[in-house]
């Protein structure tokens, strides 16, 4: 049951509202009070009430304001669309991600440590508490690579942001219209915080990790939609993440992909809930952790205008501007990847008549992908299979034994990847020039701007589905996996978010 008496009462109190504490506080203060001089006993003595009262920015209160009302508010049609579609995206990630090793340890972990049965464990047969349920959906969701991504804010939101508003919202009973108004405040309130601090360039200079703050920020107000947070609420619940957030950019160095799972999804999602819980459940804190002492840019950077955090709130949804990949690899590799179909739609070839493939791209993206030991975000490999089998599917991008292959390996060897400075300075448009030298001696190039699944390059309904078909299918089966297709695009009529249980987890 929903606890309109607790969103009632934690509204701000007025000065004649005092604790037990604070009266005998002030009695105290008067006492003291009496063996001063007057005028010094006055000067010393705090505003009748709290101790101290900070002026709310006006950043923070339409920031509050717009997010405590989001429960109740209509959403444009093609927003509704975009934001179902990235729904049935992020969950086709988490149940495919159940087949892989970080997938496999987030259940585990779960299993053993899930506390009260309140919140589904994607892809599983249990379930547990809310916290320990987005802890462990965030981490399926990112144990690929297959989750979507936002260029501006340099942040998959996806892996936080559902796995986040499904566990809260299981807890609460909410109804699948409040589900999509929760995923989409989510959207439009976490990379924002990390564009308003500086996107890629932030995370380049500080060494801060954009994928952990705004996945964070994204997980909690999606959270307290899914709560019904009210104004005031939102105020103390943005405190809370504020402390939470976390990260650096070390998670490129993981050769698992374990941690890095926890670090773009499973921290998020689960600190997110966190600070959502605590603040329905009661908890008060800082009015304003975007101003005054010590506030959150103050400790992250200084000079970036909290402005940015209200710019274009209710008129431009993130959702909207969020990438859905066509492949199930690494970002870099997308372009890449889009290049060789296009190549091969205007001169057909075979990998036999391939001489040598020549891949440029930004330095900092051909670093992540340059060489790696994991599958999926090794481009060389994945520019081999896609040689070989004319597409890349799940299954092909996390065969580990063929990164062994003889006759994956030669055609590896035809690939060379070139850091480019001048691409470098088009992020966080990810850009691939491919240079592919056939025996005959013909050179095709072809450079990709805007991959499939960009808001330029937008990916149909019938492609997202066809993604997630071949994502879902493998773990849960094509029935289970065409009902939570229907069930997704009519969240309208579904009154409460817990009919999705039995579609989401295994028999």
């Amino acid at each position: 049951m929903r606890n309109d008496s607790l969103k009632e009462s934690t509204e701000p109190r007025t000065s004649f509202s005092l604790t037990r504490r604070e009266l005998f506080e002030i009695a105290g203060l008067y006492v003291a009070a009496t063996a001063l001089p007057s005028k010094m006993a006055f000067a010393s003595l705090p505003p009748f009430g709290h101790a101290t009262v900070e002026p709310i920015s006006s950043v923070m209160e339409r920031l509050s304001t717009y997010m405590s009302e989001a429960s109740s508010r209509a959403l444009p049609e093609e927003v509704v669309e975009k934001t179902k579609q990235h729904v049935l995206d992020t969950l086709a990630a988490v149940i495919s991600g159940s087949e892989l090793p970080p997938g496999r340890k987030a259940i585990e972990f779960a299993r053993s440590y899930g506390g009260r049965e309140v919140a589904t464990v994607v892809a599983s047969n249990f379930s547990c508490g809310p916290i320990e349920a987005a802890l462990a959906n965030g981490v399926l969701a990112h144990a690929d690579e297959t989750d979507d991504s936002h260029s501006p804010s340099q942040s998959h939101p996806g892996c936080a942001v559902v796995p986040a508003a499904l566990a809260a919202g299981e807890r609460f009973g909410i109804s699948g219209t409040h589900f999509v108004r929760a995923v989409t405040l989510g959207y439009d309130i976490g990379p924002r915080f990390t564009m308003t601090l500086g996107g890629q360039r932030f995370e380049a200079e500080s060494h801060w990790s954009t994928h952990s703050i705004s996945p964070l920020f994204g997980a909690a107000a999606a959270a307290s939609c899914a709560a019904d947070l009210n104004s005031q609420q939102m105020r103390w619940m943005l405190g809370y993440t504020a402390h939470q957030s976390s990260g650096l950019g070390a998670w490129n160095r993981d050769t698992e992909h374990v941690q890095k799972a926890f670090h773009f999804g499973g921290m998020t999602a689960r600190s997110g809930v966190t600070s959502a819980l605590l603040v329905q459940a009661g908890w008060t804190g800082v009015d304003d952790i975007l101003s005054g002492k010590d506030n959150f840019f103050a400790a992250y950077n200084p000079h970036a205008d909290p402005a940015g955090l209200i710019d274009k709130l209710g008129e431009r949804y993130e959702v909207t501007r969020t990438n859905i990949k066509k492949w199930p690899v690494g970002s870099p590799i997308q372009a890449a990847l889009d290049a060789i179909v296009a190549l091969r739609k205007q001169h057909p070839f075979d990998s036999a008549q391939v001489q040598r493939v020549t891949v440029r791209l930004a330095t900092d993206e051909a670093a992540i992908v340059n060489n790696r030991e994991i599958p999926d975000i090794c481009l060389q490999h994945m520019i081999a299979v896609m040689l070989l089998d004319k597409t890349v599917t799940f299954v092909s991008a996390h065969d580990n034994e063929r990164m062994k292959d003889t006759r994956t390996l030669r055609e590896r060897a035809k690939v060379q990847l070139i850091p480019d400075a001048e691409l470098e300075r088009l992020m966080p448009l990810r850009v691939a020039i491919v240079d592919v030298a056939l025996a005959d001696g013909t050179h095709l190039t072809q450079r990709v701007d805007n991959v499939r699944g960009t808001p330029e390059n937008p990916m149909t309904r019938d492609e997202v589905i066809a993604k997630a078909s071949d994502l879902i299918t493998p773990a849960l089966g094509s029935a289970k996996c065409s009902s939570l297709i229907d069930k997704i695009f009519h969240l309208d009529n579904v009154s409460d978010i817990r009919e999705l249980r039995p579609l989401l987890q295994r028999n």
